[in-house]
């Protein structure tokens, strides 16, 4: 697939009636070294708010039993979306512990 297909990519917006919004694009092409490692280029580390010290969670997807896809994640964004899952589900069973207790 050409780089042109990978940004042209697309969602569906939130109805089927709406336009449609980028999903993901390829920002770069990065090698990794004898060690493994990467080096995020300066321009998405910016894009991305990526400091000196910031943690990303390593996060895999896998297809056929195998890994398909790496996505990088900010820890603080992720503790944000598990907090945002969580939250209805502690209402629920706080509300049930008072139903037994009371």
């Amino acid at each position: 697939m050409s780089e042109k297909e990978l940004n042209n990519n697309m969602a569906p917006g939130p109805d089927s009636s709406g336009p449609s919004v980028p999903c993901c694009s390829m920002e770069s092409i990065v090698p990794i070294d004898g060690r493994g490692q990467i080096v995020l280029p300066k321009e998405i580390r910016d894009k991305a708010e990526i400091g000196a010290g910031d943690k990303l969670a390593v996060i895999c997807h896998e297809s056929d039993g195998q890994v398909c896809c790496i996505s990088l994640i900010k820890i603080n964004k992720l503790n944000g979306a598990v907090n945002q899952m969580m939250e209805p589900l502690l209402k629920i069973t706080g509300k049930n512990e008072e139903k037994e207790t009371g």
